[in-house]
């Protein structure tokens, strides 16, 4: 900083100090060093040298000072969701104090600080003789030398990492180090001291000085600086003080922990043990201090004797405010605010180890801009919060919810229907775990996501060159499930875990099985495909367990149906790489971090990677969007704004919900259900709702503020190939029996239905006819097959009126009919037949009638 405000017996003080340096050290060593450490055994001449080898430049880093944790507001700016400290400090400008704090640190510590150059010899000289004779080691230093004891106190701790082993000695040790030693150790920190402050007043203006002290200077506690000690004490700021408030604080400033007023039973006890400096005896040790201050302000001409007189009257009244840091303090917002602590706590971009990182949040006065975006984050509170108590059972029932950015992975909301609370509480309302992220970044152990999981499938099914269209047999069966990772097939029964409604399934396509969640036909998928491909498909789209284990460690059929434990988050990212073409984003939650000089830093690297092809991302978004039509399952949560919208419903067993749903540019997760143990929510009400249908109205409303704010683009076209309708061939299954036809065209993948027998020349229940007969079909089309009845079919019976007798004769014949004619001779015309037409039992009698004739003969017309 530059060298500004020196008064001119300021300049004069300072040439003795720095013109002079050598000067000042002899008169410094003749008068009380050189004795001293004669005593210490050293020669005059070897204490000179000493002092003028000691280190005269000190680097003075910015102190400590909280970081704050920023959100954007529904104004689009801004603003602060929670601050961190070891130290509770604001540091302000020189005009934000007001001037009387000036007056009265200045009377009370350093009345000639403008007039001096950093050091009061004849003050210096008594102090060193007392630290000599062991009965002092205080007193004599001016604001300089107390700015640079402050400093080196700062850079103490600041080497001290929080959490490293024996921190609370270490920090109290900076302390004593910087102030209480004794004999030749006090007296060369005492001229380390003097050194350094004659060089400051080289480097920096008087005004610079007083006022970095005032910024750095301890006023009890955690509360560092004027305007945190303002406003701790007070519930005022620096600007704002008082006569008697800034004589109170400059005289706390004197004995910080001894002379603070917001310690009600006292500050010490005496020497029969009574609490002293409380609230009962008006806090009567800074009484005393603050009537020596108000005394110094007066003589020296800083207040009159009417401000003297009502200042020195009045009680000392702490108004104290809270400073309140941490999560807690952002309310409803405090879950999102947990989840970016833990990302600051955990990566590389603000330290090397835990401690280095934990430094960086409580010490180094960080601005830390994250993606939490209340026009998102306010609609998902009031949905969520509307429909889900903090506690409903106590029995661990909870809900969260998250919303993402596809394509960038920034997450705009984080809320859960339970209070902020650090500390364990036996009332299930309160809890600090973030229900919506993994156990790394919030404490959660997830949850099973059931069908959610089934994406996994769709992709694996899609990147395999299986069509949505194409047939497949989805009713419950026993299936060998590939699993090559696990030692190879699995047989599984789908009977064991069913359908909803007991629906027993049927042959469709991937289509329909995704509209309405078929749990058999998904199995049906997957027996084509193998149950480690499917875990690897959703390890690549960002899908972990979360205990930090990956998703291709176990590989059962029941993973189909999305049985592990896993984070919302991960899930809308995986979710949100459908919607953004195939790109998967890791999480993003920091967009800035600005240090105390304003200067922006490196931010946790957010990673984005093409995963899936745009064409396999546009054809599951095509099945996706189906869910969300009328008609599919999670058309609940459609907001019908008309946005185009993915979407997955997912449950497990009876106790575990969720919706997810996406539009190209907002992904929301929701999880409604047990956070711990089994207990089922079926059927249960609660506010009207049915507690496995809250998800729909949650994830409706967090959607719909998403798409209000973001809007969203329609997704692109399915890949042709991979929606195209394929033909297949059609046995023939004539002549079997109905149960070996039934397996030979479901196995087939086609559908089958059973038709009332008929009779026929097959045996009885046999296959008489089958519709549409054998050859090529497109695929899934529905076959019908009819038994026989065991009994022949009937015959047409031909119609020979008008033709010759013995030509009709021959022709019912001819049809396996008995003919019956009692007048008809060989030549005549038949006039008339019983039946005449339709058809008979093979074997049944014709009647004929012939309209006269020659007699009995052959037929020919001649008689014999």
């Amino acid at each position: 900083m530059p060298q500004k405000n020196r008064t001119a017996k300021g300049v004069l003080g300072g040439l003795l100090g720095l013109v002079g340096l050598s000067a000042v050290a002899g008169i410094l060593v003749t008068a009380t060093v050189t004795p001293a450490l004669a005593v210490a055994g050293a020669a005059g001449s070897q204490a000179l040298n000493m002092f003028e080898k000691l280190p005269s430049y000190l680097k003075i880093d910015a102190p400590m000072e909280p970081s704050t944790i920023y959100g954007t507001g529904k104004d689009g700016k801004p603003f602060a969701l929670a601050t961190f400290f070891d130290q509770n400090r604001t540091q302000v400008t020189f005009d934000q104090i007001n001037p009387v704090m000036y007056d009265a640190v200045l009377s009370s510590e350093d009345k000639d600080f403008y007039e001096h150059g950093g050091v009061n010899l004849g003050a210096t000289a008594k102090a060193l003789i007392d630290n000599l004779r062991g009965t002092s080691s205080r007193g004599a230093s001016t604001i300089s030398q107390q700015y640079v004891k402050n400093v080196l106190v700062q850079q103490c701790e600041q080497g001290v990492l929080p959490g490293s082993e024996g921190y609370s000695d270490a920090i109290a040790q900076c302390w004593l180090d910087a102030t209480n030693a004794t004999g030749s150790d006090g007296i060369e920190r005492k001229l380390q001291e003097m050194r350094y402050a004659i060089q400051i007043e080289k480097d920096y203006s008087k005004n610079e000085i007083l006022l970095g002290y005032l910024n750095i200077a301890s006023f009890g506690g955690t509360v560092y600086g004027i305007e945190a000690a303002a406003n701790y004490y007070f519930s005022t700021t620096a600007a704002k003080l008082n006569v008697s408030q800034a004589a109170t604080l400059a005289g706390i400033v004197q004995n910080p922990n001894t002379y603070r007023i917001d310690m009600k039973d006292g500050t010490t006890t005496d020497s029969e043990g009574n609490a002293v400096n409380s609230e009962a005896d008006g806090y009567k040790l800074t009484l005393d201090r603050r009537h020596y201050v108000l005394g110094r302000m007066l003589d020296d001409g800083k207040i009159t004797q009417a401000q003297y007189d009502k200042a020195d009257a009045s009680p000392i009244v702490p108004k104290i405010k809270q400073s309140s840091q941490g999560c807690a303090a952002a309310g409803n917002n405090a879950y999102f605010c947990q989840y970016a602590k833990s990302v600051v706590l955990s990566d590389p971009a603000f330290g090397d180890t835990r401690q280095e990182r934990t430094k960086a949040l409580y010490r180094d006065g960080l601005e830390i801009y994250t993606t939490l975006d209340m026009r998102v984050q306010e609609p998902a509170i009031i949905a969520l919060r509307n429909r889900v108590p903090a506690n409903y059972d106590n029995n661990y029932f909870g809900a969260a919810g998250v919303t993402v950015e596809p394509g960038t992975g920034r997450v705009l909301a984080v809320t859960q229907n339970t209070n902020f609370r650090e500390t364990v509480s036996k009332d299930k309302a309160y809890t600090s775990i973030v229900y919506a992220t993994d156990n790394a970044h919030g404490g959660s152990n997830g949850f099973p996501v059931g069908s959610a999981y089934k994406l996994f499938t769709l992709v694996d099914w899609l990147e395999n060159g299986h069509s949505v269209n194409e047939s497949i047999n989805g009713r419950n069966q026993v299936l060998q499930m590939p699993a090559e990772c696990a030692g190879g097939p699995i047989t599984f029964d789908t009977k064991d875990v069913g359908n909803f409604g007991s629906n027993g399934g049927y042959t469709g396509t991937a289509m329909t099985f995704t509209r309405n969640s078929l749990n058999s036909g998904y199995f049906a998928m997957a027996a084509k495909l193998d149950i480690c491909d499917i875990n690897k498909v959703a390890e690549r789209m960002g899908v972990n367990v979360a205990d930090g284990t990956s998703t291709t460690d176990v590989n059962l059929p029941f993973n189909v149906l999305g049985d592990k434990f896993i984070s919302p988050l991960d899930m809308a990212g995986a979710y949100a790489t459908v919607a953004s073409g195939g790109k998967y984003c890791t999480p993003k939650v920091i967009d800035k971090v600005l240090d105390q000089e304003g200067a922006e830093l490196p931010v946790p690297e957010s990673k984005c990677s093409q995963v899936l092809t745009p064409e396999v991302a546009a054809t599951a978004a095509y099945a996706l969007q189906g869910v969300m039509a009328s008609g599919g399952t999670g058309s609940a949560a459609n907001p019908w704004d008309g946005t185009p919208l993915i979407g997955k419903t997912g449950s497990h067993n009876n106790y575990s919900t969720m919706m997810i749903e996406s539009s190209t540019k907002a992904t929301t997760a929701v999880y409604v259900g047990r956070t711990e143990g089994r207990e089922g929510i079926w059927g249960q009400w609660y506010n009207g709702n049915l507690l496995q249908n809250i998800r729909y109205d949650i994830a409706r409303d967090m959607q719909a503020a998403a798409n209000a704010l973001l809007g969203g683009d329609a997704f692109p076209q399915p890949d042709k190939e991979l929606t195209k309708v394929t033909y297949v061939e059609l046995p023939s299954v004539v002549g079997m029996s109905v149960e070996d036809a039934t397996r030979t065209l479901e196995n087939a993948g086609f559908a089958v239905t059973v038709a009332k027998p008929i009779d026929s020349d097959e045996d009885a229940g046999m296959i008489a006819e089958q519709d549409p007969g054998a050859g090529r079909v497109t695929s899934g089309t529905t076959v019908t097959i009819t038994p026989s009845t065991g009994k022949p079919a009937a015959t047409a019976v031909p119609n020979v009126v008008g033709e010759k007798y013995s030509q009709a004769k021959s022709k019912i014949e001819a049809a396996g009919f008995e003919v019956a004619a009692p007048n008809c001779k060989g030549g005549d015309e038949v006039v008339a037949q019983v039946p005449t037409s339709g058809k008979a039992a093979p074997g049944s009698t014709v009647t004929l009638a012939c309209a006269g004739g020659e007699g009995e003969g052959d037929g020919d017309g001649e008689g014999d």
